[in-house]
């Protein structure tokens, strides 16, 4: 079974524009399914096409199953089955041991920064970036599927 471990970060903007990488990838992203227990995602980014399956969140914990599909696919699937979308630019930024994604939202949360780190266990120490503001990994309005 796949499991995500995540914490989330908003982002102090001044200062991630320091470290902001060059380069970042368009996402956009709709839900063919939202539920408590469970979210249907599909994405592109860049040029692949991606489905999940999240399950319900647990600490900072849920089960996850993540499929590249044929980018065509993944568009068509936005088009027919996801009304509103999320649309961002991801960046990938090393720090430490671990890659941090940070995405840079265009809509619906135009201008909103959010910092995610991926672990493999709920306790595991990590470094913090100094661009990281508050973590907001609990806090449901931050979730994406929550923001569409």
């Amino acid at each position: 079974m796949g499991l995500e471990i995540e914490r989330k970060f908003l982002v102090d903007k001044l200062k991630w524009e320091k470290a902001k990488p060059e380069n970042g990838l368009k996402v956009i992203q709709g839900y063919i399914l939202k539920s408590v227990e469970k979210t249907v995602r599909v994405r592109t980014k860049g040029n692949q096409g991606f489905i999940t399956i999240k399950g319900k969140t647990k600490g900072i914990s849920r089960s996850e199953f993540e499929y590249t599909i044929p980018y065509e696919e993944a568009v068509k699937m936005l088009e027919e089955f996801c009304g509103d979308k999320i649309i961002k630019t991801r960046y990938e930024l090393t720090f430490g041991k671990f890659v941090w994604e940070v995405d840079e939202f265009e809509s619906p949360k135009t201008g909103l920064i959010l910092a995610e780190i991926e672990l493999s266990n709920e306790s595991e120490h990590f470094l913090c970036p100094d661009w990281l503001g508050k973590e907001v990994s609990g806090q449901s309005e931050y979730y994406n599927a929550n923001m569409i």
